[in-house]
């Protein structure tokens, strides 16, 4: 081999040599590149097979939207069957606007190439005023289908249309709402059977009987706060077809019985926010649990017309069980007026009126006399009334104490006066040395054994608070000592003694049951046992006294207007009662009533307390309060003889 040849292969082997895969110079980078490698293939297995959940649950919730449907509210009925509330349809015409999509593609290009030929290019809207406008153009046109058949001219309220597509798109838009049943016929028959327009008909809450137990039944207003518990979905985008929450009365207090079960669906939405069917999840609504109240319409219906015009309560209760069969409160408002919305004007005249306030639970007024058979009570557990002692000689006015103190029922001059005449007449002198023998603490001692001091527990609100004054809250609450005539006040039911009608008629059922306490609830069982409280601590003789003046004031006492009215006796039944007549330092007076019959097996127990305008005399109890409780007790009575249900006719709005 030459010289030249030898230089070639040295060249060659020199090549080979420096191009060697096990370089040391370079076999490190290899170790480093495959190490990166591994990290990259580690990561991407972690973030595929490790965060796959985490992926799908973010995949899902961009897609996937939920829909809530709310479900009936559960209807209300009185003791004996009679709807006193339900669910009526509302009719109204819908436009699903998540139907639209491809129609509004098109509108939107057509819109635009108006425009184009119309003006210069520089001149076209831009996409987002393209999409406005082929909005309302479209929805206009499908409104307009419905205004032919109607023969209106509504349009289209452009910003709220623009809200209800950035916001609510999966709910159905309301084109029309409020619809009369032949406009909901004529649509029915006359829109295409495939069409996005839906006439709907949802659920409104109805009233059959107006205002009837208004204060009591209360009444519902719109809520967006529709929950369906069990229903999957709750991280998805929600939206919520309105509801209703109950806002007073029972409707309120039991919301949550009422309430119905919510439906829902869930959907996958495209990009753009269109839905895309059928849904995923399905579920329907249900219409919420009925509550049968202790309420008798037929008998609150008799209450609320005997009181009339007037201002005030009425309240019967179930003698053995605590059940209010009436609960009126006067004046009252049209339930039917709250929902689905309530307008200015006729809201104006309620609080005029003072109809929103519940006279019957929330009111606080001086019982005035009724107060006295507490304070007979009182008096003979203490030991200083006897049932056949004159305590004292009535000669209409009597001086003690550097004051004067009046007979106030017609000035009377009743002389020697036992218990049994005191409470049939209402002798206030009698009262006035029967509060000082007593003394002012045992009086608020006995009042509060009678649960006077404290609410009810009735399953309503119960804003207002009681006061059963004595000489320590005097001090507390006024800064001021207690004097004899505030213990004369207090022995009549005047002065700082400030009960509720409803506080008053549960009194009134403990005396007639001879127990110190009625606990009153309006949810109606017909197997509840009778109530067993405390007894009240009289010997036969004491009340047989009581009972014996309770019974004389209807029949020739202060009460004896409803026993000279024929239509209001009952016969074979004789009404035990007291009335009261409570001067308000500048205000109007109060008359009361509270009763129960009969004398023996006592089944209804009442009370009743009306603000007047005439000067406080005794009668006013008896003239103007007893006849309400003796129309409701005949009522009451009446249905006792002839058992069968009383089916009451509604009362239909004008």
């Amino acid at each position: 081999m030459g010289p030249h040849g030898s230089a070639a292969g040295e060249r060659s082997d020199s090549f080979v040599e420096s191009h060697k895969g096990y370089d040391p110079r370079i076999i490190l980078f290899y170790f480093i590149l495959a190490a990166l490698l591994g990290t990259l293939g580690a990561g991407l297995a972690y973030r595929q097979l490790a965060n796959v959940g985490k992926y799908a649950d973010a995949e899902r919730q961009q897609n996937q939207r939920r829909v809530l449907f709310p479900g009936p509210r559960g209807n209300i009925y009185d003791r004996h069957g009679q709807l006193l509330v339900g669910n009526n349809h509302r009719f109204a015409v819908l436009l699903h606007l998540d139907e639209l999509k491809t129609e509004l593609i098109a509108e939107q290009s057509r819109i635009r190439r108006n425009f184009v030929a119309a003006v210069e290019k520089k001149d076209v809207p831009g996409f987002s005023q393209l999409r406005q406008i082929a909005r309302v153009t479209l929805v206009q046109r499908y409104l307009d289908q419905v205004n032919k058949i109607l023969g209106r001219d509504e349009k289209v309220n452009a910003a709220e249309l623009g809200r209800h597509f950035d916001r609510q798109l999966l709910l159905p838009y309301t084109l029309v709402d409020d619809l009369s049943g032949p406009d909901f016929a004529r649509l029915i028959e006359g829109l295409p059977v495939r069409s996005p327009l839906e006439v709907y008909a949802s659920n409104i809450r109805q009233y059959p009987f107006n205002g009837a137990a208004a204060h009591t039944l209360g009444y519902v207003r719109p809520d967006n706060e529709v929950e369906a518990d069990g229903f999957p979905g709750e991280d998805l985008t929600t939206f919520k077809m309105k509801g209703t929450s109950g806002r007073d009365g029972l409707e309120k207090m039991f919301d949550a019985q009422l309430q119905g079960e919510a439906g829902g669906r869930i959907y996958r939405v495209d990009p753009t926010g269109f839905k895309i069917n059928p849904p995923l999840e399905s579920r329907s609504p249900k219409q919420g649990k009925h509550l049968v109240t202790s309420l008798d319409i037929d008998l609150q219906l008799v209450a609320e017309e005997a009181i009339g015009d007037q201002i005030g309560a009425a309240i019967a209760i179930d003698v053995p069980t605590g059940e209010v069969l009436v609960l009126a409160s006067m004046p009252n408002y049209n339930l039917n007026d709250w929902y689905p919305r309530m307008l200015p004007e006729t809201y104006r005249k309620i609080q005029e009126r003072g109809a929103e306030f519940n006279y019957a639970v929330n009111g606080r007024f001086p019982p005035g006399s009724t107060y006295k058979i507490l304070t007979s009570i009182a008096g003979l557990r203490a030991g200083v009334l006897k049932p056949d002692e004159s305590i004292i000689y009535c000669d209409s006015v009597l001086r003690r104490f550097n004051g004067r103190f009046v007979c106030y029922n017609g000035r009377e001059h009743h002389q020697e006066i036992l218990l049994t005449e005191a409470i049939a007449q209402s002798c206030d002198i009698y009262y006035y040395e029967a509060g000082w023998r007593t003394t002012p603490e045992r009086l608020a001692a006995e009042s509060r054994r009678f649960h006077l001091d404290v609410p009810t527990g009735i399953e309503l609100p119960e804003r207002g608070k009681s006061i059963i004054p004595d000489p320590e809250w005097k001090l507390r609450e006024r800064g001021e000592k207690w004097f004899p005539g505030d213990t004369a006040n207090m022995s009549i039911g005047q002065g700082f003694v400030w009960v509720s009608p409803l506080q008053m008629a549960c009194f009134t059922a403990s005396v007639a049951r001879n127990e110190i306490f009625t606990q009153p609830t309006l949810i109606h069982d017909p197997d509840r046992p009778r109530q067993r409280h405390e007894s009240i601590g009289l010997t036969p003789d004491q009340r047989k006294a009581i009972l014996d003046g309770m019974e004389g004031c209807v029949t020739h006492g202060t009460a004896k207007t409803i026993n000279a009215i024929a239509e209001l006796r009952i016969p074979g039944i004789n009404i035990l009662g007291k009335t009261g007549t409570a001067q308000i330092p500048g205000k109007r007076n109060v008359a009361w009533f509270i009763a129960f019959a009969p004398r023996e097996n006592p089944q209804i127990a009442m009370a009743v307390a009306l603000e007047g305008d005439t000067p406080g005399e005794e009668y006013g109890g008896g003239r103007n309060a007893a006849p309400i409780a003796a129309a409701v007790m005949k009522r009451f009575f009446e249905k006792r003889a002839n058992p069968g249900r009383t089916v009451v006719a509604p009362i239909r709005s004008e």
